[in-house]
């Protein structure tokens, strides 16, 4: 009786899962163009972050209010800065760069279980932006 009640003291205070932490890129130039994040596609659980790396100047990261779940709080980091954003909020995220919007330097977050096929890109988004996320979700997220 002692061990089963050793046992369970252990495992009730043992962390159920570690969140993982993502390191992506903000680039001028990577494999998959010019003004990309690189990885420009990540699938987190539920309490996971990324790390935005500042590898070139003039980029930040910043959540797109037209692709973020509902309840998710919206961030937005300064130039040149290196932020590390937790995702907790199941759904896909659309992620930017506000000095490169327009030439397309966007991401997809997909957190939980969201099916890259729900993802809807309002009309409002750039066109190069809203082409890299479209051919993001059509990969699958694969390079």
């Amino acid at each position: 009786m002692k061990h089963q009640l050793l046992l369970a003291t252990v495992l009730l205070g043992a962390p159920l899962a570690h969140a993982a932490t993502i390191e992506v890129k903000m680039l001028n130039r990577g494999e998959g163009g010019a003004m990309v994040y690189e990885p420009d596609f990540v699938k987190l659980a539920p309490g996971d972050s990324i790390k935005f790396l500042a590898t070139n100047q003039t980029h930040n990261a910043a959540s797109m209010p037209e692709i973020i779940p509902a309840v998710a709080k919206p961030f937005m980091g300064k130039i040149d800065e290196e932020i590390a954003v937790t995702f907790t909020e199941p759904g896909l995220y659309g992620i930017k760069c506000l000095p490169h919007y327009a030439m397309g330097m966007v991401m997809l977050v997909q957190v939980g279980d969201a099916p890259l096929s729900a993802l809807q890109v309002p009309a409002s988004v750039p066109a190069k932006a809203k082409k890299r996320l479209q051919d993001i979700a059509a990969r699958g997220g694969q390079q």
